[in-house]
């Protein structure tokens, strides 16, 4: 079992990454539905449910976007999960009203966007659209540009981030250049470490 486990984190596992992405985005979907028909109980119920589905996501994206960076990889999946946290609170009426999650997600889709473009097992096109959903979902909290420009800025944070989605399920990721930059990572430390010793011991 341990073995197992630790197989599954040296490996990328693209697919099931999209895949969890696709039931996001159907649950997301048909919670919109439910609250347009102003049917709230179902409504909230679904999106709690997308909310889990995208934490999940969350975690694998850490572990994904792990080799191209822990420290920033692990503070965006922290912010994301503050976003669904803040999302599924104000399902209840439980989170600050000045907080919104578009504040977290659209700091998450740039940090992501900039992780895509850092590595080398994605194309950095996908890390471009997903820099500029991040901007679009951020500027959106303007009232005025959210009043201008709601429908190009959804409309961009949609293909951007079902353009990753189909990316990962369809064609995956390159995992040889992964698990290049998965080794280089891991002996950057080490190299780091290796350099202070010798530094220690030469005489002055």
């Amino acid at each position: 079992m341990n073995r197992w486990i630790k197989e599954a984190l040296r490996n990328p596992n693209a697919r099931i990454t999209g895949a969890v992405y696709l039931l996001y985005f159907l649950t997301a979907i048909f919670a919109e539905l439910f609250v347009s028909r102003k049917l709230i109980v179902y409504g909230d119920a679904t999106n709690i449910v997308a909310y889990l589905f995208y934490s999940i996501l969350t975690l694998l994206f850490y572990l994904m976007f792990k080799p191209v960076s822990k420290g920033l990889s692990l503070f965006a999946a922290f912010v994301s999960l503050g976003g669904c946290a803040v999302g599924v609170l104000g399902l209840f009426s439980l989170a600050p009203t000045q907080i919104s999650p578009l504040l977290f997600f659209g700091f998450y889709c740039l940090m992501i966007g900039y992780l895509i473009f850092r590595s080398t097992f994605l194309p950095r096109i996908l890390g471009a659209l997903m820099a500029f959903a991040g901007l679009g979902w951020l500027l959106f909290m303007s009232p005025p540009i959210a009043r201008d420009l709601s429908l190009c800025i959804e409309v961009l944070g949609v293909v951007a981030e079902a353009s990753l989605m189909l990316w990962l399920l369809v064609m995956g990721v390159n995992v040889r250049q992964w698990k290049e930059q998965t080794i280089a990572a891991e002996k950057l430390p080490s190299f780091v470490s290796a350099v202070r010793v010798r530094s220690r011991r030469e005489p002055i």
